[in-house]
């Protein structure tokens, strides 16, 4: 990196520097003055400089010597993740869950308020806000120590943060779940849907780490795709990309229907509201052989097959992922879907399952809210 002013703009030369700093420092080990100015290439003398700068904002952390050093020890750095706190929130149709973490993303509080499906828009937001508030307590962290937010929910989702639409959830299009969160916790907030967020974790922490070509499949009460194209989340134009199953063809909305079926015929009474651990019956059933309940899995699997495969024919990817409620029952379903991409695509990707089961979307919040803070790292430094 250039030490040099451009046309005079120090202060952005300053932040350049800073940002080159941290960036080396956001690593596992902590590095000397000397390894970080060859890591940046700045001088010894504007390295030491911006480390001190650092240091008295609270970015950066001194390490104590090795145990056994020799003589005078070279003094060592690490970013400082303690800095601040990050806040993800999920708000879905069955849970709010609240992930209160360091700056690098380690869970300090996780907490989980279940939510009847078919609560209005008052009673859900009612659920987010004592979740939220129990979060942070748990963390033992004040609302103003969130430097940074993100929100994750079902539906359509503007650049603003409003929902634009939502039909699995009563009352929520029109929802502006920016102004709403930013009443609990100051700082940026920025809301996505819950898909997309689901394929960022996968490619921050999960199974899709080295790879940058993804589908990411939600299986769960609802059925979503979330998109990683060169290493990044592909949004799209208007923030649409993704929404296959919005077309029948695509088999998305008729698939839990076969779940749905074995349920009812097995209890002999339609679920009033199926919940994951509800279906996890038929995958229960299809794992210990049942034929009705392998059936039922097989149908539901040929018409996730359906969508996945246009979105596989379409980008190629390196991997599927599945993730979602139904990934913890993935072992009866990787199988059929492989047979069914292999019917469909020129050629069939590895597939793997998300570990982060229904969690995974609160941590792409997470990595959400990361982005924001790191997009501050590299514009200019928090004060």
């Amino acid at each position: 990196m250039s030490e040099e002013p451009i046309g005079g703009d120090l202060s952005r030369l300053r932040q350049l520097n800073a940002s080159a700093v941290l960036r080396e420092l956001r690593g596992d080990q902590p590095l000397t003055l000397t390894e970080l100015s060859k890591r940046t290439g700045l001088s010894r003398a504007s390295t030491e400089d911006v480390a001190r700068d650092l240091l008295g904002r609270g970015w950066l952390a001194e390490v104590a010597p090795a145990l056994g050093s020799v003589g005078r020890p070279a003094r060592r750095y690490r970013f400082n993740a303690g800095a601040g706190r990050l806040l993800g929130v999920d708000i879905g149709g069955h849970k709010a869950l609240a992930l209160v973490t360091d700056l690098d993303g380690e869970v300090l509080n996780q907490t989980r308020i279940a939510v009847d499906p078919e609560a209005g828009r008052r009673e859900r937001l009612a659920v987010l806000d004592r979740c939220v508030a129990k979060a942070l307590a748990g963390a033992g962290v004040e609302a103003s120590q969130i430097w940074s937010t993100g929100v994750a929910t079902t539906g359509l989702v503007d650049a603003s943060g409003k929902v634009m639409l939502s039909d699995s959830l009563p009352e929520w299009s029109g929802v502006d779940l920016t102004a709403h969160v930013r009443r609990l916790v100051p700082g940026p907030v920025r809301v996505e849907n819950d898909c997309k967020l689901a394929a960022l974790a996968e490619t921050w922490r999960g199974v899709a780490r080295y790879a940058k070509d993804v589908v990411f499949l939600l299986a769960g009460l609802r059925t979503g795709a979330g998109l990683i194209i060169d290493g990044k989340l592909h949004r799209g134009f208007a923030n649409w990309s993704g929404e296959i199953g919005a077309l029948p063809a695509a088999g998305w909305l008729r698939a839990p229907e076969h779940l749905t079926n074995w349920l009812e015929t097995t209890t002999q009474a339609a679920p009033a509201s199926p919940t994951t651990a509800g279906f996890e019956r038929v995958f229960l059933a299809a794992r210990g052989g049942d034929p009705e309940a392998v059936q039922a899995v097989g149908d539901y699997v040929r018409d996730l097959a359906v969508g996945a495969s246009a979105l596989v024919l379409t980008l190629d990817p390196q991997l599927v992922v599945i993730g979602g409620g139904f990934s913890r029952s993935a072992d009866v379903m990787v199988e059929p879907l492989r047979r069914e991409l292999d019917r469909w695509c020129l050629r069939t990707p590895e597939i793997r399952v998300s570990a982060f089961a229904d969690e995974g979307v609160a941590l792409g919040a997470v990595r959400l809210a990361l982005d924001e803070v790191e997009a501050t790292i590299r514009t200019g430094l928090r004060p």
